[in-house]
């Protein structure tokens, strides 16, 4: 697929609008394709490999395997990178029904747990505390809600006049750098990055210490030592700062955390340090790829660019943030889960000590939930029903904070540069095929 030029107004600026609609991509491989190529060294596998690979020069599509899981075999058997099998899981309704059932636990350091590559692999077994969010409830349940008030709806609205603040800022910059100009490097990054810096109380200057690290931890190629190095360093960062608010607290979540949890007994220091890291992490990558591949989308089909951009109604772009995290689904490799007991999903029998992948960008694409799934549709009434964080008690923390940076970001954006466009041909974008969190390492624009 190629990037076709855009045409010059009369007011000398290109219309986004006029650009081409991307290329029809296939959405079904044939029923008797392979999952995937296979494997070049050693034996063939039992199973095929999962996450498979999308369709070349279908970049906001899943692999195209999966629509035909879904319809004719919604559990398959796959492997993980070390050999571990795993149910692969394709439909919506029975991901929903695995995600709010608690014999399925997120307990990465069980055996046979599907994990996602060696480094994440590494950093279950390191014997540090685990995050949050591979703990199953009551523990996990108790640990979250020392933090759920910084991340409520009201305090995402509360943040508007900042966020507004901080975005303006970063436009500013952006125009008198005039293009072309890397809209990640320059928007998409820090935008999330300052505002989860200001939550946690991480001073701003820090923010490429803690960018730099999480790009080797979300790796789905980083090694072992790699990964490890990197959750050395910045948990040993996260240590001193927790110290040094221990001795002179300000009005931030690692500050109130540790005065009101840690020195009480609730949660312990090494627990605070990977709980923050994971917040700092999570707060600032899967926003970060969802802007710059959101607009990339956006750009690809310019009536719902032009829709978003003159939207007058906030709950309009409320619906268009919804089908975007839908359509692109950028936790793309499969929320993991173990069984601890036999279960029926389904008629499908998964037994005690079996890993299961929930692809949830199959299941934002059936067609028995959205009408014309492949299709990116701002105005889909139930776009909301999306999959996109998790389902059940493991539903993502900051959910809030997302959609109220998004609807403001997707907007500011656009009505700032109503003429955006790529500043290069596709083929130049490099995906993060490699990563947990999907999205483009560098996005060049022009307006």
């Amino acid at each position: 697929m190629t990037e076709t030029a855009l045409p010059t107004t009369a007011h000398g600026t290109a219309d986004s609008t006029a650009a081409t609609e991307p290329a029809t991509c296939p959405h079904s491989a044939p029923r008797n394709a392979p999952l995937v190529a296979p494997d070049t060294a050693g034996p063939a596998p039992e199973h095929p490999r999962y996450p498979l690979a999308r369709a070349a020069g279908c970049p906001f599509d899943p692999p195209a395997e999966l629509a035909g899981l879904r319809e004719h075999e919604p559990f398959s058997r796959v492997r993980v990178w070390d050999g571990t099998p795993a149910w692969l899981v394709t439909r919506y309704q029975d991901q929903r029904a695995i995600l709010t059932d608690s014999r399925f636990s997120a307990d990465a350091t069980r055996p046979g747990f599907p994990t996602q590559s060696p480094g994440i692999a590494a950093r279950r077994r390191s014997g540090n505390p685990l995050p949050f969010i591979t703990m199953d409830d009551p523990d996990h349940n108790r640990v979250r809600r020392m933090f759920t008030s910084y991340f409520s709806v009201k305090r995402a609205r509360a943040l508007v006049p900042r966020l507004n603040e901080i975005i303006d800022g970063l436009l500013d910059d952006m125009e008198r750098a005039g293009a072309p100009v890397d809209l990640v490097s320059t928007f998409a990054l820090p935008l999330p990055s300052l505002v989860i810096a200001e939550i946690l109380g991480v001073p701003r200057e820090d923010q490429h210490l803690f960018q730099s690290r999480s790009r080797v931890l979300i790796s789905m190629n980083s090694t072992a030592n790699e990964t490890m190095e990197a959750m050395e360093e910045l948990g040993s960062y996260l240590g001193d700062l927790i110290d040094a608010k221990v001795t002179d607290p300000q009005d931030d979540l690692i500050s109130q955390v540790a005065v009101d949890h840690m020195l009480t007994g609730g949660t312990t220091r090494a627990r605070l340090v990977q709980d923050a890291m994971l917040l700092l992490i999570a707060g600032h990558e899967t926003t970060t790829n969802m802007i710059a591949l959101g607009t990339l989308a956006l750009m690809r089909n310019p009536a719902q660019l032009k829709a978003v951009r003159d939207a007058e109604d906030p709950a309009a772009v409320a619906g268009a943030v919804e089908e975007l995290l839908r359509y692109l689904t950028i936790v793309h490799t499969g929320r993991r889960r173990l069984a601890t007991e036999d279960v029926e999903i389904s008629g499908q029998l998964i037994r005690a000590g079996e890993g299961v992948i929930l692809s949830n960008d199959s299941a934002n694409r059936d067609a028995t939930v959205f009408d014309d799934p492949d299709e990116l549709d701002i105005t889909r009434p139930n776009a909301r029903r999306h999959l996109a964080f998790g389902q059940g008690t493991h539903q993502c923390l900051g959910q809030n904070l997302a959609r109220q940076e998004l609807q403001l970001a997707y907007p500011a954006l656009l009505r700032r540069f109503p003429g955006l466009r790529p500043a290069v041909e596709e083929e130049a974008i490099r995906y993060k095929h490699d990563a947990v969190v999907y999205g483009v390492y560098e996005l060049p624009v022009a307006w």
